[in-house]
């Protein structure tokens, strides 16, 4: 029979996404036989992370600071928001590099089965920016799904009342991706999405 504050501490674990409890058991049981020293570290920083860890008053990224370094960055072409649905979009929009304007997390995306409509996604808040901030183009990076196109497209009716340009994340045939191992909602919304060569 487990101790009760080891089943507390696996229970514990079940709160991150994709661990079920052969998973909580494997990573409380490592902590307590092999690595308590990490383990107690883990708690720390979870304890501090967890604490001190907010939302920018701008873009809505977790952040320490009242405002996130992306949006207190000179460097960034604030003509160009480009809307996620979390932080963790941001980080894999900055690796590639290829971005340089600024951003618009919505933790979230529109949902009303859920309960999640615009103020839970702070839409309040980018229609301000929208109205006061010179931005010249809004670019939408929402995932693809029903969801998330529901959410693109109030977001583009929101930005054509400001007369703000607003683009799409083309979606569609990965690089380096073959044809045979596409699936159809893949391959059809390549088709969509197909441009003009020039010659």
């Amino acid at each position: 029979m487990k101790s009760p504050l080891i089943e507390e501490l696996i229970t514990a674990f079940r709160v991150l996404p994709g661990v079920g409890p052969k998973s909580a058991q494997r990573m409380a049981y490592h902590l307590l036989e092999r690595n308590k020293k990490g383990g107690q570290q883990l708690a720390t920083v979870l304890h501090r992370a967890v604490e001190e860890i907010g939302n920018c008053i701008l873009c809505r990224t977790l952040t320490e600071q009242e405002t996130c370094s992306i949006c207190a960055s000179n460097s960034r072409r604030a003509s160009e928001l480009c809307i996620v649905e979390s932080p963790s979009d941001i980080s894999v929009i900055e690796q590639s590099g290829i971005f340089t304007g600024k951003y618009f997390v919505l933790m979230g995306h529109l949902s009303p089965i859920d309960g999640i409509g615009p103020e839970q996604l702070g839409l309040d808040l980018l229609e301000k920016r929208l109205a006061i901030e010179t931005i010249e183009e809004v670019i939408l990076a929402t995932n693809p799904t029903v969801e998330g196109e529901a959410t693109a497209h109030y977001i583009q009716q929101m930005a054509r009342a400001h007369s703000i340009k607003v683009s799409r994340l083309a979606q569609g045939i990965p690089l380096g991706g073959e044809l045979e191992y596409l699936d159809s909602g893949t391959l059809s919304q390549a088709f969509l999405a197909r441009n003009l060569m020039d010659f």
